[in-house]
């Protein structure tokens, strides 16, 4: 087996070419306007003509025909369109902006550098990612319309802030396209005010008494005019209430009782439904739309496996044809979803009439979805069905492939649903994916938390038996070095014993064994251990232990003197990284030694810079990794003679050894490095090699639209707080403002833009 574990060291950056993860197309692809759609062409005129306002807000209640209005739009300009239908999962900045990156690459490419920042674990959506897409999309020379749909699922506070970035970087001729139920998150008052925003809201989108008669027409309702009058009065022209009527009519209701009121208020659309439509469809009409009503979309088979009644995939078929509230998603008429109207109408009435089959459903909805290769769609309909013991087995599964991918805020996600469903306590390998992943985003009161569970796990013997999880278990321990090199070198060993008990190669234990043994002042049999280890690791994908490996020995060799043998270890490293797109603090470190040893400043102070970037995430959760890499910058600070920098990493040192007292050696390297930093009578000058990891963590934030409160809330920071580290940022790289400060730490390498 591959050892596929997060690793040994957070604080790395991983590039890649394009999404890490698979996109589903149908989110990249303009919905299909259907047959009978009433063509909406004063509308699509003023959308098409040569207006110079560069964003677009289409905002309506359910219903209105905002996403028919764009397609329609799409299908008869000559402009290109990008467009990314959203739902509920694009809560995660680097699936969303990768879906946005994609879809604007399909028309004019955006660049390696997007995609290789949306790949990046580490990578600051605010700091790197964003800056990227948005002078991605500045650039492009192809006239675009970016259309965002259903842009009112997204809460995320970073996906939320990344719209109102790409809002300032349309490019000309093109359009940024949001549509959805309420405002979007824009700074709408500045756009009105600078005259660069275009609304259509429900006023417009309402249909004329002639439009709503070729809606009925269409759907096989025709009506005189007068009653045509009325309807037409008593739905104000919402179009969802009026092809609802006609639906009803064709079932043969009366049309005192035909119009749904104004505005679709659930209650009284539900009403309606009860009352009206459902009670004169027939039974196994019924059936079949409440109880596939569970399902995000729905294919003949998918349908056939939830309901388990037969003819259900030639239902699907049938109400297809004949039914507007069914979007198709795909060219061939395979899958489809319900209207977002119909199908909230359609759940609300199977909750109250048959609400124990819920959960029933759901689940042969996961069955189905996992038989046929879609375990992330499994997993949110086990969740939606509250199965948490399915929820853990598939996030235990899951979550290590996602993070790797980047997506933090999914993962975070499905392990915040398992902790408010208490699935992690009591689940070692649960509570050690948990863990070893708050432990890379550099959350290390998570980590530790999520640590206490597994070791309460493991003495409580719950699913701890088996070899795998005694085997990560003891990596974890050995990670996190809680009690000292001595327990750090047992963990380690008991980890190769463990794996190899169940036939794992892994060579992170390997790994962890080298640095215990180089922590307890043994070089030459850590040297050893660590050519072993990376021996084992180069065939099967280990690449972030693989460069931790090289990084060490490279350090060993350092230590005998062997600069030559040092920098060809330093390269082997950057190569594991280079192939698997990773970049890491330690590495960084590295060859700023042996950049600074050569003579080469120039490449010394780039390496510094990039270590910068990611050592907020190098955290006292790994506190050898972290005090290795800083003791390795300060000395390089030291040379350059930038005593701020040098004596700022020290701090940084000092506040992790008094977590973590007894790292061996390296106890012995920190008090040498002190006593130099005591010794230097050289005055210093806080400049930006001073910033701390604190303010470090805050800087890319300061590039967002968020205020100080705003960052605190998202950072779980007070607001003083905030104010206080942006203060202190500003005086460091020596500005007086907020937006002088983002430009500055730009120049400087800091931030990306």
């Amino acid at each position: 087996m591959e050892d596929s574990a997060p690793g040994a060291t957070p604080g790395r950056a991983q590039h890649a070419t394009r999404a890490q993860f698979d996109l589903m197309a149908s989110k990249l692809r303009r919905p299909v306007v259907r047959p009978g759609t009433v063509p909406r062409r004063s509308l699509i005129d003023r959308l098409a003509k040569d207006d110079v306002r560069p964003v677009v807000s289409v905002v309506a209640p359910s219903g209105y025909g905002k996403t028919t209005l764009l397609s329609q739009w799409a299908g008869l300009d000559r402009q290109s369109f990008a467009w990314v239908s959203l739902d509920d999962r694009d809560n995660d900045p680097k699936v969303l902006l990768s879906y946005v990156a994609e879809a604007l690459d399909r028309v004019q490419p955006v660049g390696e550098r997007v995609f290789e920042a949306l790949a990046s674990r580490a990578s600051s959506v605010p700091g790197s990612v964003v800056p990227r897409l948005g002078s991605a999309f500045w650039s492009m020379t192809t006239p675009v319309a970016l259309v965002l749909d259903d842009v009112h699922l997204l809460h995320n506070t970073e996906c939320r802030s990344a719209l109102s970035v790409l809002a300032d970087h349309v490019p000309a001729r093109s359009r940024l396209v949001l549509a959805g139920r309420a405002e979007p998150p824009l700074r709408i008052a500045r756009l009105r005010a600078e005259g660069r925003l275009l609304e259509i809201g429900p006023g417009e989108l309402s249909l004329t008494r002639e439009d709503a008669a070729a809606l009925l027409r269409a759907a096989g309702v025709r009506l005189g005019e007068a009653d045509l009058a009325t309807l037409h009065q008593r739905t104000e022209g919402w179009p969802a209430g009026l092809y609802l009527a006609a639906l009803y009519l064709k079932e043969g209701g009366p049309l005192g009782s035909a119009a749904v009121s104004f505005g679709g208020d659930d209650r009284l659309v539900s009403d309606y439904m009860e009352a009206e439509f459902l009670a004169r469809i027939s039974a196994r009409h019924r059936v079949f739309l409440t109880r596939t009503a569970v399902l995000e979309q729905m294919s003949g088979a998918l349908c056939e496996a939830v309901l388990e009644l037969p003819g259900s995939a030639a239902t699907l078929a049938e109400l297809a044809s004949s039914n507007l509230l069914l979007v198709p998603l795909d060219r061939r008429g395979h899958w489809y979803r319900y209207h977002h109207l119909f199908r909230d109408m359609l759940l609300a009435e199977l909750e109250r009439l048959e609400p124990g089959l819920l959960p029933v459903l759901r689940r042969r909805a996961a069955g189905w979805c996992l038989d046929h290769g879609r375990p992330e769609e499994a997993l949110e309909y086990f969740m939606a069905a509250e199965d948490v013991g399915e929820v853990v087995r598939l996030v235990e599964k899951l979550a290590l492939p996602a993070f790797r991918r980047a997506r933090l805020s999914t993962v975070q996600r499905w392990l915040r649903w398992l902790d408010g469903h208490g699935g992690i306590e009591g689940h070692p390998m649960a509570a050690l994916w948990a863990s070893l992943l708050a432990a890379q985003v550099g959350r290390p009161a998570e980590a530790e938390r999520w640590a206490d569970a597994v070791d309460r796990g493991k003495n409580r013997g719950t699913g701890s038996d088996d070899p795998v999880t005694r085997a990560w278990t003891a990596v974890l321990r050995a990670l996190l070095c809680r009690h000292g090199v001595k327990q750090m070198l047992a963990d380690a060993d008991e980890a190769v014993q463990w794996f190899a008990a169940a036939g794992i190669v892994a060579p992170v234990a390997g790994t962890c064994r080298g640095l215990a043994m180089v922590l307890s002042g043994d070089p030459q049999g850590a040297d050893v251990c660590l050519a072993e280890a990376i021996s084992e690791g180069a065939d099967i994908g280990a690449p972030d232990v693989l460069a931790d490996a090289w990084c060490e020995r490279s350090l060993l060799a350092i230590a005998r003197g062997e600069w030559s043998s040092a920098e060809a270890f330093a390269r082997q490293a950057r190569a594991v990284e280079y192939r698997a797109g990773i970049e890491e603090t330690l590495v960084c470190a590295v060859h700023a030694r042996i950049a600074w040893h050569r003579g080469d400043v120039a490449a010394a102070q780039r390496e510094l810079v990039s270590a910068q970037r990611l050592r907020p995430f190098l955290t006292y959760i790994h506190p050898h990794l972290a005090i290795q890499a800083r003791i390795e910058l300060a000395q390089v600070h030291l040379a350059l003679a930038d005593m701020a920098g040098a004596r700022t990493l020290m701090r940084e040192i000092d506040e992790i050894l008094k977590r973590r007292p007894d790292l061996g050696t390296l106890v012995g390297e920190a008090r040498a490095l002190r006593a130099r930093l005591t010794a230097e009578r050289s005055p210093a000058y806080p400049g930006a090699s001073s910033l701390t990891a604190a303010e470090l963590r805050v800087l890319p934030m300061l590039a967002t639209h968020l205020s100080f409160p705003e960052i605190g809330a998202e950072m779980f920071l007070s607001p003083h707080t905030v104010k206080s580290q942006a203060m202190s940022i500003y005086r460091k790289v020596g500005v007086s403002s907020r937006h002088q400060a983002v430009t500055r730490s730009r120049e400087l390498g800091l931030l990306e833009g």
